[in-house]
């Protein structure tokens, strides 16, 4: 989200039923943040970072090419992560665990959210294991980076006609540490819009495709572009790319670390959901669809030396349990004494189905939901909408985690600066809580700065 667009965010939020949401304000490319980082004040950072949070009523600190979305401002972008952002002196390596320090001085209850530089680039797959290496030392009882959409930054090769999976260096990167989730980014064949902070990548896509584009930049804060795309069974990047986020999901073998995603819309529509699941459970319904693609990408696939299929219990984990654990939702992601209400039931039999063969029949299971209950009501039965509630909204008050003095002196520096890097009002740029249909308040413990 960018923290200037917050406000029509929420009221975005807050006509969108049944769901709670939450937002992940966009921070690796605020000049803010890259000045107090290149100053070296990290407490600083720490507390303007928490003022930006509640302020705009957000849940997660995200960044998005950090260093890279600030170059496109200028026509550039980072080529690698000790790449000097241009007019600061500062590098993406240094956002990235400047960032990771901040989210672990306001205990957030998520973990730094990072759309790795070079995403969508031939050979990324590199960055990616560096942007993770690069905060390996902070790690402690729980994950302290999360790496979104993995598939579009795993990719090997020179150019897209020698693009490969680099499925198989990330995995085996992640199986052997403990600080760091993912989430798949799955392609599907089919129809989308991509839409994405990263602007340069978008342009890239605009390059490739020819499609209409739109390119925004959100003043000093950050930037986006939006394009229609179509995915296709037949082109050999993209059947590369569908294949990978496969790999990744079925060669990481602790499902608690990586998620179940299409970077809805980018990678392909959430409604998607059932068809990849169908693929994670089946091998002949993997099987059937490499049969589909693009021959020379079915030859270079991984997938055929994969006999994994995912459990009932696993799919519960990367579609529900472990989104919940890796965004600190304690009420959320099991059935047990204190969780929320909110449960889907489906009509099939789990001792008598077997997925990997009768894939169509999950498919068509997890496509209509028998029972949707959110909050213990009854919202949907057999995917027909039967009453209509409001979620809420979680937000984290990272403010009250800070200490007075370096608040007071932070506040004094956003007051005299703010006029001259925003068009609005300081006033009118703060979200009230009021200001939100069903907000609910988090509020981060104290814990030491190490």
């Amino acid at each position: 989200m960018p923290p200037l667009e917050a406000r029509h965010t929420h009221e975005e939020l807050d006509d969108t039923p049944i769901v709670d949401k939450a937002t992940y304000p966009l921070l690796g490319d605020w000049w803010f943040v890259l000045e107090y980082l290149e100053k070296g004040l990290i407490r600083e950072c720490a507390t303007h970072v928490a003022w930006m949070i509640s302020a705009t009523k957000g849940y997660a600190i995200k960044l998005v090419n950090p260093g890279g979305v600030e170059a496109w401002g200028s026509g550039r972008n980072i080529e690698g992560l000790d790449d000097p952002v241009p007019n600061f002196d500062v590098t993406p390596r240094e956002i990235i665990r400047g960032l990771c320090k901040v989210n672990k001085m306001l205990n957030m209850p998520h973990t730094i959210h990072v759309h790795t530089n070079r995403l969508g680039q031939p050979g990324n797959f590199i960055t990616t294991l560096e942007t993770m290496e690069t905060v390996s030392d902070m790690a402690d009882e729980r994950p302290v980076i999360h790496i979104t959409h993995c598939q579009f930054s795993a990719f090997k090769g020179d150019d897209w006609s020698t693009l490969r999976s680099g499925a198989q260096e990330i995995s085996k990167y992640v199986n052997s540490h403990s600080h760091v989730t993912l989430d798949m980014g799955q392609v599907v064949f089919t129809d989308t819009t991509t839409m994405t902070a990263d602007g340069p990548w978008q342009y890239t896509l605009y390059e490739i495709s020819g499609n209409k584009w739109i390119n925004h930049d959100v003043e000093t804060e950050t930037g986006s572009g939006i394009l229609p795309f179509r995915y296709r069974r037949k082109s050999y990047v993209h059947a590369v790319m569908w294949s990978i986020a496969l790999e990744l999901a079925l060669l990481i073998k602790d499902p608690w670390k990586i998620y179940l995603t299409t970077d809805h819309p980018n990678g392909a529509p959430f409604t998607t959901y059932p068809r990849i699941i169908s693929w994670l459970m089946s091998q002949k319904a993997r099987e059937r669809m490499l049969e589909k693609i693009n021959r020379k990408a079915r030859k270079r696939s991984l997938l055929q030396s994969i006999d994994r299929e995912y459990t009932f219990g696993e799919v519960a984990v990367i579609t529900r349990a472990g989104q919940a654990k890796a965004l600190g939702l304690r009420s959320k992601g099991h059935l047990g004494i204190g969780a929320d209400a909110d449960i889907a039931i489906y009509n099939i039999d789990s001792r008598t189905v077997d997925p990997s063969r009768d894939y169509r029949k999950v498919r068509r299971a997890f496509k209509n939901a028998a029972y949707t209950i959110k909050s213990g009501r009854i919202v949907a039965r057999n995917g027909v909408i039967v009453e209509s509630i409001f979620g809420r909204t979680l937000w984290v008050d990272a403010v009250s985690s800070l200490d007075d003095e370096t608040a007071t002196k932070v506040s004094k520096d956003i007051e005299k600066r703010f006029r001259e890097y925003w068009t609005i009002e300081l006033e009118n740029y703060i979200i009230p809580e009021r200001y939100l249909r069903s907000p609910i308040c988090i509020q981060p413990r104290r814990r030491s700065e190490k």
